[in-house]
Parts: structure tokens; sequence; C-alpha cells
């Protein structure tokens, strides 16, 4: 199979779907690959290493698309919907719950939408979302103590605080495991801690890992606006396999918090868990709304891009190499949870979330197969 690898084109993603070692595995197998010229630049990952692991270059976005299976690492831009082909393969984040017009475009072209961030282990787990959940939630945390500095629109609170000042408070929503590498640096930067979720197991586990550093809450709209509003730092952290996040904050209890407070919104890659985020980019990544600075960026881990390529490679590749060896059809019939991933397929959107996030026909992945 011919395998693509296209640069990303979103504002400031320097992240590539495959690194060199993982073209080296690919080829190993007999397969095909073709990587755009720098597309891995700055991850690492020079055009050279791709040649000498047995890559074509290709000088021309179309080139690297004109693939039987495309891996990339965030969903496609408006400008590439139209290099989609009949029965081609497209593997990577898509969040497509929050993106109709890349929804309806991957169905009408008959694409097989392999979405990373809904194939789910039979124990409920993810597996490809959780090494950039990992890292979004560690950055969350040191994002948001750099947007409390007054210089950033902050009300000038350091997270730890020093002896005799009361240290900062941090209140992260959902304790998954965004939530849980957030709370683990504030607790580590010396900041006062609550997590709120609804599972009891969740909420028994940080408490034995973080012991009393921590404070776990019960996720009811009571406690939610008791902890926002006299918080310093908010992380939204709520996530729904595939679906929009929850909304779980008001513009009027935003509102009610201090001038100068913070919210990181971790989820608004799905929609956002508060009322008033709104997607940014790195070179704009904050706003001001009801005195409140909001740091909206979708796609945090491509800061770093060399740490997360690799995490993605190490988790993604053996999905690739399915995918590339036995096509759509075969991983998902092999695999439950390639067939969890699969959002559309043969013209159909295969994906319930999905359907119902833009009132689309859901067409269930087993009959789509048949």
């Amino acid at each position: 199979m011919l395998v693509g690898v296209p640069k990303e084109i979103e504002a400031r993603e320097h992240r590539v779907g495959v690194t060199p070692v993982g073209v080296r595995t690919l080829v190993a197998h007999g397969h095909r690959v073709v990587v755009e010229v720098g597309a891995g630049a700055r991850s690492g990952h020079a055009d050279e290493a791709y040649v000498r692991a047995g890559a074509t270059l290709a000088t021309t976005a179309p080139e690297a698309w004109a693939a039987d299976l495309v891996v990339k690492v965030k969903p496609p831009a408006p400008a590439e919907h139209a290099l989609f082909r009949r029965g081609q393969v497209l593997f990577g984040f898509l969040h497509l719950a929050t993106q109709p017009d890349l929804a309806r475009a991957l169905a009408a072209q008959g694409v097989a939408a392999v979405a990373c961030e809904t194939v789910q282990l039979q124990d409920g787990s993810l597996p490809l979302l959780r090494p950039m959940s990992e890292i979004a939630g560690r950055m969350a945390v040191q994002v948001g103590a750099s947007c409390l500095e007054s210089d950033r629109g902050g009300k000038g609170v350091l997270l730890g605080g020093v002896p005799g000042t009361r240290r900062g408070r941090v209140v992260v929503l959902g304790g998954g495991v965004v939530g849980r590498h957030a709370a683990r640096v504030a607790v580590g930067m010396g900041a006062r801690v609550t997590v709120l979720d609804v599972r009891a197991e969740r909420m028994s586990y940080l408490e034995d890992v973080l012991g009393g550093a921590v404070e776990t809450l019960y996720s009811n709209a009571a406690n939610v606006e008791l902890a926002v509003r006299g918080a310093d730092l908010v992380i939204g952290a709520v996530l729904v396999p595939g679906a929009r996040a929850p909304e779980l904050v008001s513009a009027g209890l935003v509102a009610q918090m201090d001038p100068g407070s913070v919210i990181v919104d971790v989820a608004v890659d799905q929609g956002g868990c508060v009322a008033t985020c709104r997607p940014t980019t790195h070179d704009a990544p904050t706003y001001v709304e009801h005195g409140v600075v909001h740091y909206g960026v979708a796609n945090m881990p491509g800061a770093v891009p060399r740490t997360s390529t690799t995490a993605l490679t190490n988790v993604t590749l053996g999905y690739a190499l399915a995918l590339a060896n036995k096509g759509a059809a075969g991983a998902a019939r092999g695999d439950r949870a390639v067939a969890l991933g699969l959002n559309t397929f043969g013209g159909h959107v295969t994906y319930g979330p999905v359907a119902v996030a833009h009132n689309l026909e859901y067409v269930p992945i087993e009959r789509a197969l048949a």
C-alpha cells in the first residue's frame, strides 16, 4: 500500500504523522511511503532522515495525498478537502463532532476516516488520545501559570505562593487523563488544587496518588459554581469520546470570577466545556471576556512537537501498520478498537455521536462493513 504523510498546514502546527522510525517499519512490511518535503522539520526529523528510512519525498501536498492511506495529525483543512479520494483511508485526529463540513466531505467522498480520538479499547480507554492528553494536561498548568502574570492580563498570582502569602487556587474540571496530569503538575507547583468528577473511583484514585495535596468534589452544578467562582485558574478537562464536550461553566459563572483569573479549556477542540471559550491559535492564544483571561489553543501539544510527535508515533504506528496491511475494512473486522475509530466508511457516517451532532444519517459500522 502507498502511505502518504503530508505536511500539517494549521497555524503553528509542527507535529508530523509518522517519524522516520515509523517509515522504516512500514517499508520493512512492504509498503511504500511518500512524505511531503519539510513535514517533519520542526519536530526534529529532516527530509534526509525520511529518505534514509526508505521514504520518497513529495514536493507538493497533492503528491502526498495521492496515497491509499494518509496519516495526519490534525483534521484536514478546507483547502485539503478537494484532495480526498473515494476508497482512501485517512488516519489522524479528526474531531468530527465539531467539524460538520469535514464530516460531510469525508462521507460524500467515500473516505474511510479513522479518528484517533475514538479508537477505544474494551476497557473504555483511548490509547491514541492518551499521550496527547497527558501532554495537554501538563501544559495547561504551565500556560495557565504564565497567563496569571500581570503582564499577560492575569491577576498577578504565583501558583505556589511564598511563605506568608496564599497559594494559587486551581480547579480542574474532569479527573481523566488530562485532569490527572494537570492536577499532578499543579500540586508540584505548590498550588491548592480541586478536581471535580462524577466517577467515585476516579476521585479515590486521585486522592490515593496525590494524597492530601488535592481536594476532590463530585461534579454537580452547585460544586462547580462554588469551585469556579473562587478559582485563580480553571482547567477544562472534560471528554465524551467522539462527541461535543458538555458545557459545565456558563457565561454568567465566568462573569462572577475575579478579574484577571484564567481559564484554559483543553476540551476546546471538542466544543469546550466553558461557554465563553472559543478556539484560538499559538499566534494569538488568549483573549479577555468578562475580565477573565481565556486560553483556547486547540493544538496545545503542537508547541512541543519533538515530544508529542515521538509520543504519538509510539502509539499510532501499530494501528497505521494494521490499516496498511489489511485496509480499513480488514483492520476493523479484526480489531473492535479500529472499528470504533471508523467515523465514516463507504459514504456513511458510522460513528453515532458525529451523526447526532450534525443531524446526519447514522449507519452502524457493522452494517457499513457488510
